[in-house]
């Protein structure tokens, strides 16, 4: 016998990251998304993760993924471990003496709030380097190395600190607003929406008691800068989100033609930052 044999080796890591991302969303293109690779690599990790085990994970389908049972009893111990693992990191993130904070944010707050603060930032911190990533979705801290977020939320989302409440009301260029007298003439106007916020027209329009025209007929847009770049071209009039518009209100490039109609959203503009950890007594 060797006096020191060779042990047996374990999966590789990447194999076990992808067959986690993979149960979560029973989906290999969801899980390239979230993971930074193709669906096609995901699949090859998991049928790696498979023949070391001697065993399916999943049973395929046109439809989609289901986990076999082995794949069902063992992700909760996944989860963690892998959730563990984030927290891990954060850790080391944070024992770095490294003055770069890295920002998730929507990407209309990135865009019309937050760069517009950057220099203000900077002066006030000049070591700092802040890193600004555009997200759809709040970061899962436990798995994504951000050191903040800051996204529109209900109060009471994790840990986070309200801003502003988000309020609403309709804007558009100064020349336009001199054809709107009552909230009734924004049916002769057309509608400028985006795709993230679909519900704003309506709830404005029924909280100022009128029945207004369907969205559908107006200007659609996936980027809510492209919408208030549009509505300063006076195109037409935009459901203005008051801390995305403030400046160009302030500006005089934008007006709010009813002032008095402000609708809140339920929602706040807010920081969101990871939970902390307990930190370990010294041995």
């Amino acid at each position: 016998m060797a006096v020191n044999p060779p042990r047996p080796r374990m999966p590789p890591l990447n194999a076990l990251r992808a067959f986690e991302a993979a149960a979560r969303h029973e989906s290999f293109a969801k899980a390239a998304d979230e993971l930074g690779v193709t669906p096609a690599a995901v699949s090859h990790q998991v049928k790696a993760l498979e023949a070391w085990l001697g065993s399916p994970l999943f049973v395929r389908h046109a439809q989609g993924l289901h986990l076999t049972e082995a794949g069902r009893s063992a992700l909760p111990s996944f989860f963690t471990a892998f959730d563990a693992l984030g927290l891990a990191v954060q850790e080391l993130r944070i024992s770095a003496p490294k003055p770069q904070v890295s920002i998730a944010a929507l990407p209309s707050i990135a865009q019309l709030w937050l760069a517009p603060r950057l220099p203000a930032l900077r002066a006030a911190h000049p070591t700092l380097r802040p890193s600004i990533h555009a997200l759809e979705e709040p970061p899962d801290f436990r798995r994504e190395p951000f050191d903040l977020a800051i996204f529109l939320t209900r109060p009471g989302s994790g840990r986070s600190s309200k801003l502003c409440d988000d309020v609403i009301f309709p804007v558009c260029a100064p020349a336009l607003a001199r054809h709107l007298k009552t909230p009734a003439d924004l049916s002769s106007q057309l509608l400028l929406w985006d795709t993230t916020w679909t519900e704003d027209w309506s709830l404005w329009f029924e909280a100022a008691g009128v029945k207004g025209p369907s969205i559908e007929t107006g200007s659609e847009f996936s980027l809510y800068s492209m919408a208030v770049q549009a509505a300063v071209d006076g195109a037409g009039v935009l459901m203005g989100h008051e801390a995305l518009v403030s400046r160009a209100l302030a500006a005089g490039s934008l007006v709010a033609p009813f002032p008095e109609l402000r609708v809140p959203t339920g929602l706040a503009l807010s920081i969101l930052a990871p939970e902390r950890r307990p930190r370990r007594p010294p041995r």
